[in-house]
């Protein structure tokens, strides 16, 4: 699973500074979201992510199903 995440910034024409902002949170967990670097996120930044970038969970996520060996 893939955070989209920079791509609807660049769509709004937005910084990652100006999200970063916006979420309030430390910088080190929004730059490893921001970057697809974490195994998990908050609902509550899962939440503010759609109300800042005016969005839904389905815009932002991008899932490939794993092949089974």
């Amino acid at each position: 699973m893939k955070l989209h995440i920079l791509e609807m910034l660049k769509a709004k024409e937005k910084s990652k500074y100006w999200l970063y902002k916006q979420m309030g949170m430390s910088y080190q967990n929004f730059n490893r979201m921001v970057n697809n670097e974490t195994k998990s996120i908050k609902f509550d930044n899962l939440e503010a992510l759609c109300q800042i970038l005016e969005c839904t969970p389905n815009d932002l996520f991008d899932f490939k199903e794993k092949l089974k060996k």
